[in-house]
Order: structure tokens, then C-alpha cells, then sequence
């Protein structure tokens, strides 16, 4: 029954999702902290990631996790289904050109920010408090920037510029992956080891940071403040980069890529490991 086959893929993206989540927060804070913190409070990404363990303790870089545990589901739903239905949008053919692939990723890169963009904003406001007593915890970050703010400045704030930060992304995502793939495929046939598959997925992660990061840090800082920017949204992005270059010069729009970098290698093989055992399992069980 092909809609059992489509619940299982989606349950299964669920599963390989937290697992990303898992592994993949501690760096993901660090890469926040070092986008997000006060200049001169930190000296680089190894120093926050001692800073935060001494003072905060271990599990402080597990700030933020509550959010894309909770919305993960949804998240890899929507991608997933956006994804799948882009392909169809931009050919009719199943084996899609390296060039259609980026252009169906893009598609589903805009389309997931619907979701990623309120996601990525509790995770970075938790993530942006450094264990003093005035901390909230993610149930009264949410009721604040409801009330204080509404929901399109406050609980979507940062909206415009997680669209622009999907876009290019998920074009670099797919592409890259399916290009690792393809290489293997051509060597393996049909049956790609999963390791194989677990380097792919690491390829597209690098790719997809390496298409995207200034726009990541610029998404950063404008859903942790105190206020919601104003005017246009590319002027107002025009002026964060703007003032990430004056405060930091260029260097400072690549401010914690390399845990971002190093993030990808454990939370993409995770991701493929657990979406791969989950589905085999549900194909087992359901016959679908």
C-alpha cells in the first residue's frame, strides 16, 4: 500500500531527525553561542565550549534542544513532502539532473521554513542564556514572545531571512548528496553500502552550510533581539550584515562555522542510521 510506504518514510525522517538533534546539539550550540555572544566574551568555539562547561556545566550545550526535538516531526514532514512534490513540479522524469535537483531543493528549502523559522527561534533564545538566575525555561519563552510580541514578530520573527537561509541550503544540500551518491552508485549499482550513504548525507550537511552560513549568523542575532526588526526585510538584513562586518569585519559572518562543520559528520551519519534501521524495521512490521 503506497501510503503506508509514505507514513513509514515519514515516521522513519522522525526518527533520523532526533537522532541529529541528539548528537548533533552540543556543536550546535556552540556554533550559536559563537554567532549570538557578546563581542570579546568568548575567544573562539573552543572557548565557548570550555567557558559553557565550566560555568554551566555539560548539559548546558543541550540549551535549546527542547524545540526541534518537539517540532522535529513536523519539520521533516514538511521537507520530506515538499521535496518529493518539487521533484515532480520541476520534471516529470524520476532521475532528475544535478541542476533540477538543486532547483527542487530550493523549492522545498522555502517551503520548510515555514516551520524551521519558529523552531530555530525558541532553540537560539534558549541558547542565548548563560546559566543565570533570571533563565527562562522554553515554556515561558514561548508565552513571552506571545504576548509581548504576537505571532509574526515574535513567535515567526526571523522568518524572512530562515527563507532566505532554506533556499540556498537545501539546493547545496541536495545537490551535494545526490552527487555523492550517484559517485557511488556508479561504482556499487543499486546496493550503496551505508556507509556510503552516511558519507553522502555528510557531504550534503557540509554543502548545505557552506551555501548558507553568513545568512545563518545574520538569522541568529536578529531572532535574539529583544525587539523585532523593522522595514523590509532585505534592508534589514542589508543592515545586520552590515554590522556583523563593522563589529567583526568579514570573519565575523563565518563565527562558529567550524563547529557547524564538525557538527555534520556525527548528526549526518546519525541522521542516515537511524532513518535507514527505522524504515527497515516499519518494512518489516507494516510489509509496506
Amino acid at each position: 500500500m503506497p501510503y503506508l510506504s509514505t507514513v513509514n518514510d515519514l515516521v522513519a525522517g522522525s526518527f533520523g531527525g532526533a537522532a541529529q538533534v541528539l548528537v548533533g546539539q552540543p556543536l550546535d550550540t556552540v556554533k550559536t553561542r559563537a554567532q549570538i555572544a557578546p563581542k570579546g566574551m568568548f575567544k573562539g568555539p573552543m572557548d565557548v565550549l570550555t567557558q559553557t562547561v565550566r560555568k554551566e556545566g555539560f548539559f548546558a550545550l543541550y540549551k535549546g534542544m527542547a524545540s526541534p526535538l518537539l517540532g522535529i516531526a513536523g519539520v521533516n514532514s514538511l521537507l520530506f513532502a515538499s521535496y518529493v512534490y518539487s521533484k515532480r513540479i520541476v520534471s516529470p522524469f524520476p532521475q532528475l539532473s544535478l541542476k533540477e535537483i538543486a532547483i527542487a531543493g530550493a523549492m522545498a528549502g522555502a517551503a520548510n521554513a515555514i516551520l524551521a523559522s519558529p523552531v530555530e527561534m525558541f532553540k537560539v533564545r534558549m541558547q542565548g542564556q548563560y546559566g543565570a538566575a533570571t533563565d527562562k525555561k522554553l515554556r515561558d519563552v514561548a508565552k513571552e514572545m506571545w504576548r509581548d510580541w504576537g505571532f509574526r514578530n515574535g513567535i515567526m520573527r526571523g522568518y524572512w531571512v530562515t527563507f532566505a537561509r532554506e533556499i540556498p541550503a537545501y539546493a547545496g544540500f541536495y545537490t551535494a548528496f545526490e552527487f555523492s551518491k550517484r559517485k557511488f552508485q556508479s561504482k556499487y549499482g543499486d546496493k550503496v553500502p551505508v556507509w556510503a550513504l552516511l558519507a553522502s548525507g555528510s557531504t550534503g550537511g557540509i554543502a548545505y552550510w557552506l551555501s548558507c552560513y553568513p545568512l545563518d549568523v545574520i538569522k541568529s542575532r536578529i531572532q535574539l533581539r529583544q525587539t523585532p526588526p523593522t522595514g523590509k526585510p532585505w534592508k534589514y538584513m542589508t543592515n545586520e550584515i552590515r554590522m556583523v562586518i563593522a563589529e567583526s569585519g568579514i570573519t565575523g559572518l563565518f563565527r562558529g562555522l567550524s563547529p557547524s562543520l564538525l557538527r555534520t559528520i556525527p548528526a549526518g551519519a546519525s541522521t542516515f542510521a537511524a532513518f535507514e534501521l527505522t524504515r527497515e524495521f516499519l518494512t518489516e512490521f507494516t510489509g509496506a
